[in-house]
């Protein structure tokens, strides 16, 4: 997880919406991001809980590894890239 909160950018409410469901139906999802060294991971998870914490959003998977929402690239075949960025 990276800890440098201060660039964090806030992602779509459609996307965060979709992050919500999935953790509410503990569907496994293929989940693509760029790690804290900017190289795309993948993992196949289940989206255990969706979180603000210090001014940045997170997803924990069941496996428990934690995942800052604006490094994802693709949840389930839904690329963030396609979703409209939130109005400052």
């Amino acid at each position: 997880m990276t800890s440098d909160r201060s660039d964090y950018q806030p992602i779509n409410c459609e996307f965060h919406d979709l992050l919500e469901d999935l953790a509410t139906t503990r569907k496994p999802a293929r989940i693509s991001f760029l790690d804290e060294h900017g190289v795309v991971q993948r993992r196949d998870a289940v989206i255990a809980d969706v979180f603000a914490k210090q001014g940045a959003e997170y997803l924990t998977t069941a496996s428990g590894e934690t995942l800052r929402l604006d490094r994802l690239l693709e949840v389930d075949a839904a690329k963030l890239a396609d979703f409209e960025k939130p109005s400052e």
